[in-house]
């Protein structure tokens, strides 16, 4: 298993797609589902390597994504999502602070 390169609350780029987001979650492995894998994952990245949850730039929806199709995206600018203040706190230099969870 590899490492993750990425961390929650930093700004990626979606190499394929072109658009920007900012990691909310990551799994050290695939964990969708193999109709979802079929259905979705059109460049068959490797379900053995991380995959991240992102909530994507100016637009109101979360990709899943395999680590080699993401590359680290510009940092100055802050990424436009309506669920950004529910999983972050600030934004500071260039990275989001995930809140903190209060059980």
């Amino acid at each position: 298993m590899n490492q993750a390169m990425y961390s929650i609350g930093q700004i990626i780029h979606h190499r394929l797609f072109g658009y920007r987001g900012v990691v909310v979650d990551v799994d050290p492995v695939f964990q969708g589902t193999e109709e979802w894998y079929e259905a979705m994952a059109q460049s068959r990245p490797p379900r053995d390597e991380p995959w991240y949850h992102v909530l994507v730039d100016g637009q109101p929806v979360e990709t899943y994504v395999a680590q080699r199709n993401l590359e680290p995206g510009d940092p100055s600018v802050p990424v436009e999502h309506p669920y950004v203040e529910t999983f972050f706190s600030s934004f500071e230099n260039g990275m989001y602070r995930a809140r903190t969870q209060v059980n």
